[in-house]
């Protein structure tokens, strides 16, 4: 007797889930890392805090984050060639970039937390 085997392709099943666990867990890891910088970003009018974005997209098979400032004097209150005084206590220069290098331990932990579920 001749047996019948079904076979049943799950992968793009298994491949979308997978891309929404890892939008999910780049979201978590933005989250983090821009509270970090938050803390960090000097604050005279709230402007360049208030316009802090985050941004989930997938390209392709890539999931890609990006967190920015839509204020346009953003990038030279980063730089850090560019002298200032802040008047927060907390607030750096490269707030952004600290923000994420504090965070990343937590962003570690959250992507594997994520990933491995």
């Amino acid at each position: 007797m001749a047996s019948k085997v079904k076979v049943t392709n799950k992968l793009p099943q298994f491949t979308a889930d997978r891309q929404n666990q890892a939008a999910r867990a780049i979201t978590q890891a933005l989250v983090l890392g821009a509270s970090e910088a938050s803390v960090l970003t000097p604050i005279d009018t709230s402007t360049l805090l208030n316009s802090q974005f985050k941004n989930v997209r997938v390209e392709g098979d890539k999931v890609v984050g990006t967190v920015g400032y839509t204020a346009a004097y953003a990038l030279p209150v980063h730089d850090p060639s560019n002298p200032q005084n802040f008047r927060r206590a907390t607030a750096e220069k490269e707030f952004l970039k600290k923000g994420f290098e504090r965070a990343a331990p937590n962003i570690d932990a959250v992507m594997k937390k994520v990933m491995k579920a």
